[in-house]
């Protein structure tokens, strides 16, 4: 009898441990779940944009861009500030800074404008902007070729600048500086007669500015030192 009983004890002591072990996972599932769901933090992502709005006209650069940010976690994600940077160029390109929101892409003087100010991206959610960067003395005198074009941000959750999105600015597309008006930032070729006019205007706009331009310097808003990943979710 002693062996049989030594035997149900062992057998209700297995049992024991497998439930307790099924109900330790079930809880793990249960709070991870919630987490995932509801507690998680995302980051921000931001696609390249199809087209653009550009003039350089005396000493300052303004571009305005199309965007959509995209926030992949629950919780809401508050943007504090953005700013234009060309990582390949001289450092006397100083960055571009976000200076107003406008309420299209197409500039015109019967437009709606907002000053910058921090907004929030809720979460699993997608939000269109038309940003608009600047910078006077900006050294930014552009060329007909591609450039490398990086939106920095800083988000309320951490510290510093941080990549959202670099992409290529076909700055060839810009033939008409002194007008600000809309260009496309698709990767095209442009016509003889449209390289002809984006190569003389920006030749005569490099002309009249490069003597002018600074050769280096620094101001508030200049692109960060730290290194970052577009990573915002930590």
């Amino acid at each position: 009898m002693v062996p049989l009983t030594v035997a149900a004890d062992q057998i209700a002591s297995s049992s024991l441990t497998g439930a307790s072990v099924v109900s330790v996972c079930a809880l793990l599932f249960t709070v991870a779940s919630f987490w995932w769901l509801n507690a998680r933090q995302g980051r921000l992502q931001a696609w390249e944009p199809h087209s653009f709005a550009a003039i350089v006209h005396g000493s300052t650069a303004r571009l305005r861009l199309p965007l959509v940010l995209h926030n992949t976690g629950p919780k809401p994600i508050v943007v504090q500030d953005l700013i234009l940077t060309f990582p390949d160029e001289p450092a006397s390109h100083l960055p571009l800074l976000w200076v107003s929101s406008p309420s299209r892409l197409q500039p015109g003087p019967d437009e709606e404008t907002k000053l910058p100010a921090g907004f929030v991206v809720p979460g699993r959610e997608a939000q269109q902007l038309f940003l608009e960067f600047e910078a006077p003395f900006s050294g930014f005198l552009p060329e007909a070729r591609d450039y490398k074009a990086q939106i920095q941000v800083r988000v309320g959750h951490r510290k510093g600048w941080r990549p959202l999105l670099t992409f290529s600015l076909r700055a060839a597309n810009i033939i008409d500086p002194d007008r600000y008006t809309v260009y496309d930032n698709a990767p095209v070729e442009l016509t003889k007669e449209d390289q002809r006019r984006a190569d003389a205007a920006l030749l005569e706009l490099l002309e009249e500015h490069g003597d002018s331009s600074p050769s280096s310097g620094g101001r508030q808003g200049d692109p960060p030192n730290d290194e970052g990943d577009a990573d915002t979710s930590r």
